[in-house]
């Protein structure tokens, strides 16, 4: 995943999906010194995987959500 490219440590990236009608969920967890690195300025870098995921769930048809889990 994108997010693994980010952080200092991929080994602590874990993505747990899981879906609720058609939505597909994405929880992201990272540890907690790379979080700022998964978020970003104003939440800019989190802004922008969301939208390469929903991207990619519309081109699925599958609508998807990220949420970055303290």
């Amino acid at each position: 995943m994108l997010a693994r490219e980010l952080v200092d440590d991929p080994s602590r990236v874990s993505v747990t999906e899981w879906t609720e009608g058609e939505m597909t969920h994405l929880d992201l967890e990272v540890a907690a010194s790379d979080r700022g690195r998964v978020i970003g300025r104003r939440g800019a870098t989190a802004d922008a995987l969301r939208a390469v995921l929903e991207a990619v769930g519309r081109r699925r048809g599958t609508p998807c959500d990220v949420e970055i889990l303290d």
